[in-house]
């Protein structure tokens, strides 16, 4: 019975721990992807407001197609690369929120 018992609250504590290390991994994921956001927010931005001030002073309207035609490729080739980094971000997320998690469930399985 006390074996039992023992069984019981190591089971209960290793599930615990791995928990706590899946919480981990996820918070430092989240902050991660959050820390990108922020990075391409502010990139996009100021490259918004450069294109704006170029456009200002232009003097004809080819100058001003060829700002804007730049400005768009540069932006979309931006947000490509953006996506492509989010995305490996949360691949990772993902794997290191269940390798904690691997052993528990392998448990689980086995009985």
């Amino acid at each position: 019975m006390i074996q039992a018992f023992e069984d019981i609250q190591k089971y209960g504590k290793d599930n615990l721990d791995a928990a706590v290390k899946a919480f981990g991994a996820q918070q430092k994921g989240v902050q991660a992807i959050a820390t990108e956001f922020a990075d391409y927010s502010k990139k996009a931005i100021e490259a918004g407001s450069s294109t704006f001030e170029k456009l200002v002073g232009v003097k004809t309207l080819d100058k001003a197609i060829e700002i804007q035609t730049d400005y768009a490729k540069t932006a979309y080739e931006g947000f490509v690369a953006h996506a492509t980094k989010v995305g490996e971000l949360v691949t990772e997320l993902a794997k290191e929120s269940y390798k904690p998690l691997e052993g528990v469930i392998a448990k689980v399985q086995g009985k």
